[in-house]
């Protein structure tokens, strides 16, 4: 089997932020030597979770997730909305055009939705 799906997270809250990174993380234990495409997508008001000044306690936990092959992508109209340069974000994020179209493809491929 192989284990498909995208974690949503669309509000600038460190809880649920948190949260969203213990529910990938918890998957990673369960499915250990299985295959797996995991994608996180931050759209909205959580983009700004993603500068390198907000996200500085995270950045452990997301610099695993990424060596796990976890993919973070981050929605390009929000962090314009937001006047967000995307210079100030972490590094190893994927700028995408917009989150909401890459939920419904994602989704469309066969994704499991999941909204911590």
């Amino acid at each position: 089997m192989n284990y498909r799906a995208v974690f949503h997270v669309d509000l600038d809250d460190p809880k649920i932020f948190a949260l969203a990174l213990a529910n990938v993380g918890n998957l990673l234990r369960a499915i250990p030597e299985r295959h797996y495409d995991l994608v996180m997508v931050f759209n909205g008001p959580a983009v700004s979770l993603l500068e390198t000044e907000e996200c500085a306690p995270f950045l452990e936990e997301i610099w695993q997730l990424q060596q796990a092959r976890v993919s973070f992508k981050v929605c390009r109209n929000a962090l314009n909305r937001l006047n967000i340069d995307p210079d100030n974000l972490i590094e190893g994020l994927e700028i995408i055009p917009a989150g909401v179209v890459t939920l419904i493809e994602l989704q469309q491929d066969g994704y499991a939705y999941i909204k911590p």
